[in-house]
């Protein structure tokens, strides 16, 4: 691949990126005010924060290489802010909202550690070592909030099947009187 082309390549990623960070920083404040679980819900505004300080290093990274980060539209973050969207508006019991929840939040996590590891290697490779070193930093926080999601996962999932069974059980019962 040529320089050029590459150096075209990562600013559309970069751009995309950006995107992708804005309009998680919109989702972001819905999916804390749905979560009933408080720990999810701190979480989800924890991420927030460090949200923001990404956009902001993308921003100075686009700058620096005299292009301006706006005018790209992320397709895939809009996808999956619009399945997290109708997983909230199915209004499942609160386990399973929270569950749902984590499982949109990590298929965001895992989109965007995708993106970030793609333009640190071109960073490199085109001796951006600044950016490269800011990418990479938001890589691992990246990597960081999903092992956080994996470990309240462990709890919360099994709080929605342990919700799920007594549900389940519970109508059996009022099916099995309803019967006699």
């Amino acid at each position: 691949m040529k320089l050029n082309s590459l150096r075209h390549l990562y600013v559309e990623e970069l751009k995309d990126l950006y995107s992708a960070e804005n309009q998680l920083l919109k989702a972001l404040p819905k999916m804390a005010k749905a979560s009933t679980s408080e720990e999810l819900r701190a979480g989800f505004e924890a991420h927030l924060k460090q949200t923001k300080e990404h956009v902001t290093r993308l921003e100075k990274i686009v700058k620096a290489l005299g292009e301006s980060p706006t005018g790209k539209k992320c397709k895939g973050m809009e996808g999956l802010i619009k399945e997290g969207g109708e997983m909230i508006e199915e209004d499942p019991g609160p386990e399973e909202l929270d569950a749902g929840l984590i499982s949109a939040a990590q298929r965001v996590e895992h989109y965007e550690m995708a993106g970030y590891g793609c333009v640190a290697t071109y960073a490199k490779l085109l001796g951006e070592s600044e950016a490269e070193s800011l990418l990479r930093e938001t890589l691992e926080e990246e990597r960081d909030t999903d092992k956080k999601l994996t470990q309240l996962s462990g709890h919360i999932n099994v709080e929605a099947a342990n919700s799920g069974e007594t549900n389940e059980t519970h109508a059996r019962s009022k099916k099995a009187a309803a019967g006699r």
